[in-house]
């Protein structure tokens, strides 16, 4: 009968055989890259908290924007078809959207010729499409300029690997090579994080923000074929 004690030993030693296997976190593979990884990986954080806040900023900014009250121009048709100027510009400045604000502009210009309402309303466009677009360039910026970083730091962990194996005298050990490949590896990695999120983010702002540039020409047109009604 095999004793307990035999039965022990035998796992002892297949413990004691059996390779034992390491975990890393994020923390340590950060903090196994060197002092030139964690200083990129430093700038790609600092990136990626700036994408963010623009992005849900803008969001934001974007969704408001395009709350369009569905009664709101036969509201303003009515006004105007009744001739109270005054109440349809009363009625845009209490909506106070990208949309109301060109109406309002439109409004302002009524008894000129259309040529120029439609100047103007353009004009105005121009600047509300300005104001929606804030920062959103910058999301782009970031997208593109992430990933070149992180492969900067690519570049930085493989000269260090290369200076470690010219100083080795011959015998490489892949200890040795560790820290520039953890450099490599992790800014890559999180150049392309960062990129992809923010191309992602900056895509989405456009669409959202060509929605609202789509509404804006579809009132503006909308209040231009009221003016050239016969009343």
């Amino acid at each position: 009968m095999i004793s307990l004690s035999a039965i022990q030993e035998t796992a002892e030693v297949l413990a004691e055989g059996e390779p034992v296997k390491k975990t890393l976190s994020i923390i340590e593979l950060i903090s196994s890259s060197g002092t030139a990884g964690i200083a990129i990986i430093g700038i790609l954080f600092i990136l990626l908290v700036l994408a963010i806040y623009i992005y849900f900023e803008r969001l934001f900014t974007i969704k408001a924007a395009s709350k369009v009250d569905a009664n709101f121009m036969n509201q303003i048709k009515d006004h105007v078809s009744n001739g109270k100027i005054e109440s349809a510009q009363a009625l845009c400045t209490q909506i106070n959207t990208p949309v109301s604000r060109l109406i309002s502009k439109g409004i302002t210009r009524i008894g000129k010729p259309l040529e120029d309402i439609n100047a103007a309303i353009e004009n105005a466009g121009k600047l509300e499409v300005y104001d929606l677009e804030k920062n959103v360039s910058v999301l782009a910026t970031i997208s593109g300029a992430a990933p070149m970083i992180g492969f900067l730091g690519t570049v930085i962990g493989m000269i260090i690997s290369i200076f470690e194996i010219a100083n080795s005298g011959g015998s490489i050990d892949i200890k040795t090579l560790a820290d520039g490949l953890y450099t490599a590896m992790t800014t890559t990695v999180g150049g392309l994080i960062v990129g992809i999120i923010s191309y992602v983010a900056y895509n989405h702002l456009v669409v959202r923000t060509n929605k609202v540039v789509y509404q804006m020409e579809a009132n503006s047109v909308e209040f231009l074929d009221l003016l050239n009604e016969p009343m």
